[in-house]
């Protein structure tokens, strides 16, 4: 079966093995930042240990305030460990339709439109292969995917990379990236109002140990979560 983004995305998805552990499957743009200042990350996740599986779009405008918008409540979404950081958590339609092999487009109750074209780098390949040969038991390493990280990002140009480390809500993350493509071309508009050219930030952006990627990067593959704990993590925000 061919490789490319498209016939992956259209793939059936199982929830990946670990108990005790919250579990995701899909793939998603870890980040895109634009030129103006916004910033913008898509995940797609059919396969969840904690609830259906979703959609959701991240949004940072210019003065740095972060609002996801995920098909599902943010207690069983991103909003779950990213939400001490975010302005608001919204409950959205979001529909990702692709066009073509490696083009689609995400939309959020029609009021945000995302285009993008993806392609392949000598980096993102290579990546791609190492990820294919790489023994299941090394994935759950976090001193290898800690290399892993430091490693990606020079590689990439994507700034700095944790592939492991402390969401903002206070749980433990670990990402297992195993097929990665560039973002070759994206554009966005908001309310109708096209947020400008890709471009990097000033300052790289984080929450929490989650740093996003200084240039746009498509992934598949699977994260996980410790699992959630009331006396020692914080809530999902409500949905507002």
């Amino acid at each position: 079966m061919t490789d490319n983004p498209r016939s992956i995305a259209e793939r059936a998805i199982d929830v990946p093995p670990g108990a005790g552990q919250e579990r995701f499957a899909g793939y998603g743009v870890m980040g895109q930042p634009f030129a103006s200042g916004h910033y913008l990350a898509l995940r797609h996740f059919p396969a969840s240990s904690v609830g259906a599986g979703y959609d959701a779009v991240w949004h940072r405008d210019p003065a740095g305030s972060w609002v996801i918008y995920s098909s599902n409540p943010p207690e069983t979404s991103c909003a779950r460990y990213f939400g001490s950081d975010l302005a608001a958590a919204r409950t959205a339609e979001i529909k990702v339709t692709w066009a073509g092999p490696s083009t689609f487009t995400a939309r959020v109750d029609e009021s945000l439109v995302w285009e993008l074209e993806l392609g392949r780098s000598v980096a993102t390949a290579a990546m791609t292969g190492l990820g294919k040969l790489m023994p299941e038991a090394l994935w759950r390493s976090d001193g290898v995917l800690s290399a892993m990280g430091r490693a990606a990002g020079p590689a990439l140009g994507v700034g700095r990379v944790k592939l492991t480390g402390t969401t903002p809500n206070g749980q433990w993350f670990r990402a297992n990236p195993r097929m990665l493509w560039t973002v070759e071309r994206s554009r966005a508009s908001i309310d109708g109002v096209d947020i400008g050219p890709p471009g990097p930030l000033p300052e790289q952006a984080r929450l929490g140990d989650f740093w996003l990627p200084q240039r746009g990067m498509f992934v598949v593959g699977e994260s996980y979560f410790e699992a959630y704990d009331a006396t020692r993590h914080q809530p999902a925000p409500r949905s507002g």
